[in-house]
């Protein structure tokens, strides 16, 4: 039931890269078991070094003993120079080769080298930057064209721009009031990774409403016995509902919520702080400092001006009173439980022999004699005493 396996990968396209030399990624997103959908991004001679090893594994099914029993799907050796053309006409080939590997048996579609290949990377995590000269260039599949069904049964969700969107980065994607996108990745951070026409770039989910209702209902429910995480990053509150914390400060995260802005808990104190600034305890935080260095924390969305929703009512979100109130009272239960149960559940053993040495303990006989054991033992033992003398 809990087992790890791929639903589908779909071919959204390809970039073009300029550091530390040029070259082509191709962008796939990838639909795991529990319904998440991620991006990542491969060379196609990882690829290619990919399929050499799955036939190496597999070598029945790679047609390497009876080529008539081949069914591993084929794929053309890399090139000895990509151009932008060879990685465009590679999109079709790419496409029939990904939705093949998914029909494959389940020895081999659920293997661990294929899970672990489209697992998420940190360089798929990494976001380009201000500072370089050449901002990768983007080259999506068109809607119209129909390249085998590239998404299969992935549907991206569509959402609408509430206001405007200014881009402050290289990585963000600008937008008016009424753009409909299409939401490829939902990230942790609150910064969501969309597509609209050839466009695409990060967005700040604050700024988006779902077209279908107001109501998100992929937010989790809040979890008030929390989880440990750091603060990375100072931030100081700027609304009366927020928490400020310095850099390196524990706390707890008691709901993440799909903008961005997670409800934490520090002693009993409960407020919004950015999740960009957080790290689980535990985890390097050199990868997450440096995704905060390109943009900051998302907006709000109570701090967004001249925000037009198309729905009449709006997003139901708990009150921090209604936080604080059931953390105080998941707090206050779990030192109740927490005191005298785990002494309980460790302490049977020693409490018996206390409450024994209170009773009478019976009288030790003395040790009889060795004339009244002799005389008392079997005839057996008689006989081998005797022999043994």
């Amino acid at each position: 039931m809990g087992d790890t396996f791929i639903r589908h990968i779909a071919l959204l396209g390809f970039e073009k890269r300029f550091v530390p030399s040029q070259h082509y990624v191709y962008m796939f997103l990838v639909k795991w078991q529990d319904l998440s959908e991620k991006v990542v991004y491969r060379r196609f001679t990882e690829i290619y070094e990919f399929h050499k090893m799955l036939k190496e594994m597999f070598p029945i099914e790679a047609g390497d003993i009876n080529p008539q029993n081949r069914i591993i799907p084929h794929l053309p050796a890399p090139r000895w120079f990509d151009g932008q053309r060879v990685a465009e006409s590679r999109q079709g080939t790419l496409t029939e080769y990904c939705n093949a590997l998914m029909s494959l048996p389940v020895k081999i579609s659920r293997c661990p080298h294929l899970l672990n290949f489209f697992q998420v990377r940190p360089d798929d995590l990494k976001l380009p930057t201000d500072s370089q000269v050449k901002k990768p260039e983007t080259y999506l599949v068109p809607k119209d064209k129909n390249i085998t069904d590239i998404t299969g049964p992935i549907i991206l969700q569509t959402y609408r721009a509430i206001a405007d969107c200014e881009k402050t980065s290289g990585s963000q994607m600008a937008l008016a009031t009424g753009d409909v996108v299409d939401v490829v990745e939902k990230s942790e951070s609150g910064w969501w990774f969309c597509q609209m026409k050839t466009k695409r770039g990060w967005v700040p989910a604050s700024y988006l409403e779902p077209l279908d209702s107001p109501d998100e209902t992929e937010d989790p429910e809040p979890n008030y016995e929390g989880e440990p995480y750091v603060s990375i990053k100072a931030y100081t509150a700027q609304m009366e509902d927020e928490v400020s914390l310095q850099e390196g400060e524990a706390i707890e995260v008691i709901h993440k919520l799909l903008d961005g802005w997670w409800v934490i808990r520090k002693d009993d104190i409960t407020g919004y702080f950015p999740s960009m600034y957080l790290q689980k305890s535990g985890q390097d935080i050199a990868q997450a400092q440096r995704q905060i260095k390109s943009r900051g924390a998302p907006p709000r969305r109570s701090s967004i001006r001249n925000a037009h929703s198309i729905h009449q009512r709006s997003r139901k979100r708990l009150s921090q009173d209604t936080y604080r109130r059931n953390s105080v009272r998941f707090l206050e239960q779990r030192r109740r439980q927490g005191r005298p149960g785990p002494r309980r559940a460790r302490s049977p053993r020693r409490e018996q022999p206390q409450t024994e040495s209170a009773k009478p303990q019976p009288a030790v006989p003395p040790r009889p004699s060795a004339d009244l054991i002799l005389h008392r033992c079997s005839e057996s033992t008689k006989r081998k005493l005797a022999s043994a003398v």
